[in-house]
């Protein structure tokens, strides 16, 4: 197993920091976890992510799909149809997505909580 020190693991060459700086974006992780149920459309995501506009969708959309995380599939249909899905590899960041969806649910409230308290400050 290869070292997990901070040293090693994020410097600026380390394959490892590259991914985390692309997981790590905003938008990515809620993103990824909008099409952990199966495909959905531009419209079904806006509607999902909520507070995310659709040039910024896009966006993450297609640095999500440049990375391999994303598919993006075109329907010959009138009116167009396009759907996003998760990658066998963006399939593999579920579980880690899954529990840091947990952890924000349960903390969520906390973190508010001392950010009010140090604004106050």
């Amino acid at each position: 197993m290869k070292s997990l020190q901070a040293g090693n693991v994020f410097l600026a060459d380390c394959p490892a920091r590259t991914a985390i700086e692309v997981i790590a974006h905003k938008w990515s992780v809620v993103v990824l976890f909008a099409l952990s149920e199966g495909p959905k459309r531009h419209g079904e995501l806006v509607t999902l992510t909520g507070g995310i506009s659709r040039k910024v969708l896009t966006e993450t959309l297609r640095k999500l799909q440049a990375n391999g995380l994303v598919t993006r599939e075109a329907f010959a249909e009138a009116p167009p149809r396009v759907e996003y899905a998760l990658t066998p590899l963006g399939e593999t960041l579920q579980e880690p997505i899954r529990m840091l969806t947990l952890w924000a649910r349960e903390n969520g409230e906390a973190l508010v909580d001392h950010q009010e308290s140090y604004s106050r400050t």
